[in-house]
């Protein structure tokens, strides 16, 4: 299945291009995945987990870097995982290129044709691209998090306390531990949100009529 999409990140493009070729820096911000190895700088391993209600699915595999231009800012990723307790898989081709945005953001386009067999691909039949949207939602609302906080702290004399003392600089934050994607969750917004859009249409062809 091919999706497309995008989201706006307030950074400009060669920062954010820069973070993004930091494959262990992002993986805490990809919902449910596990970075457990890297093979080189172009090969990585991992496993992401997924909750539907009571049913939870692991699924490890492989990441490759296939196509990577620094000057356009595009990047071309492949992956291919397995079901650990079962007889499902993904397979996913990723191409994505940054474009400059209004007030020095970067706009990030995304173009991923994924396919998925086995439990999964029951569980989230006719929902997989607005899942998709909506774990991108939450991947976009975390890179932005990340990115602010890594901003420049106030100078010593901006963050001195009162009687003079330097404010002290709080340490660099414990990895976070991978959580499950709540694909039950997912389902019903992905629902919810096709219904909607559902009603849109049919609203815009009544009055159009």
């Amino acid at each position: 299945m091919l999706i497309v999409d995008s989201f706006t990140v307030r950074t400009p493009v060669d920062r954010l291009w820069a973070f993004l070729q930091d494959v262990e820096q992002i993986a805490p911000c990809m919902p449910g995945a596990e970075l457990t190895e890297t093979v080189d700088d172009r090969t990585w391993k991992g496993k992401v987990h997924v909750k539907f209600g009571p049913v939870q699915l692991t699924f490890a595999g492989t990441v490759v870097m296939e196509e990577k231009d620094d000057a356009a800012h595009r990047g071309k990723l492949s992956a291919k995982g397995t079901e650990q307790r079962g007889k499902g898989a993904a397979i996913a081709s990723v191409e994505s290129w940054l474009e400059p945005a209004a007030e020095e953001g970067t706009r990030v386009n995304l173009r991923s044709d994924i396919t998925v067999t086995g439990a999964a691909a029951q569980l989230s039949r006719g929902l997989l691209p607005d899942v998709s949207k909506l774990l991108t939602k939450q991947f976009a609302d975390c890179l932005q998090a990340t990115l602010t906080a890594e901003e420049p702290a106030p100078t010593t004399a901006d963050t001195a306390v009162p009687g003079g003392a330097p404010a002290t600089t709080p340490g660099p934050a414990a990895p976070a531990r991978p959580v499950p994607v709540k694909g039950f969750g997912l389902a019903v917004r992905a629902l919810w949100s096709a219904i909607k859009r559902f009603f849109a249409r049919l609203l815009g062809r009544r009055d159009d009529s």
